[in-house]
């Protein structure tokens, strides 16, 4: 499915959403996994549960992404019909430092839950 009503307040909304650095940076990341949840943002970031449910919020409001339950997680995805916009985008911002960076630390934490487990025990424990 692709958009079909890409009217001034949609496009308002999306350019809001996408004119904060934290909002494209998650935004990329739910771009190249498919699907993240709100812990996996955090320690990829390294940013608070709020700032990234703030985020997550702001990006749903504006149409981009949706979100799926499973048990007590909430698991972001992009919307099927900004999957195409969205892959545009992105494409102008693929060798993009921070966003390249992103992704390596996901890839690192990915790859080795047990560092995850660390970094998130060290986080709890500093705060």
């Amino acid at each position: 499915m692709r958009l079909k009503h890409f009217n001034v307040a949609f496009g308002e909304q999306v350019f809001k959403a996408l004119g904060d650095e934290s909002r494209i940076r998650i935004l990329n990341l739910i771009h190249k996994n498919k699907e993240m949840c709100i812990s996996d943002l955090e320690q990829v970031l390294d940013f608070t549960q709020t700032k990234v449910s703030r985020h997550l919020i702001y990006l749903k409001n504006a149409g981009l992404v949706s979100f799926r339950r499973v048990d007590n997680w909430a698991y972001y995805y992009l919307k099927d019909e900004t999957v195409d916009f969205v892959n545009q985008i992105f494409g102008y911002l693929d060798k993009d430092a921070m966003l390249l960076k992103d992704m390596e630390v996901y890839n690192v934490l990915y790859s080795n839950r047990e560092l995850a487990v660390c970094k998130l025990h060290s986080r709890r424990w500093q705060g």
